[in-house]
């Protein structure tokens, strides 16, 4: 059997811009490609070279539609978890659940302004 990789995970947001722009200064990712896209709503696919986040808003998000509750989190990993910190404090968000776990990366936790909750790693 193949090994497999994660290539992308799709996001529905109320602000793509915002939420992008958040993942831009957190991350350092870049565009890969943004334009129209589902339902009369834009894309922002946001990433590396190899894998990426699609970041989706169209008018039945900002209405209030939610097409599924079952994630739990998304985990992005950092060099210097003190500075993500201050990013996702600065965005006006709110950092939680700071600690280290086996095998050892450091890490904390916010939800975004849709209620997306991530958890930010440091393995350094």
């Amino acid at each position: 059997m193949a090994i497999a990789a994660l290539e992308h995970v799709n996001i529905s947001v109320t602000d793509g811009e915002r939420t992008a722009a958040l993942l831009e200064k957190l991350t350092g990712w870049h565009r890969r490609w943004e334009g129209p896209s589902l339902d009369n709503g834009r894309s922002i696919h946001l990433g590396t070279d190899a894998a990426y986040i699609a970041i989706h808003t169209s008018p039945r998000v900002t209405g209030g539609f939610v097409k599924s509750v079952p994630m739990n989190h998304i985990g992005i990993a950092v060099d210097d978890l003190e500075k993500a910190d201050a990013i996702v404090t600065e965005a006006g968000l709110k950092p939680f659940s700071h600690g280290t776990y086996d095998p050892g990366p450091r890490s904390f936790y916010f939800f975004d302004w849709d209620g997306i909750e991530w958890e930010v790693v440091c393995y350094q």
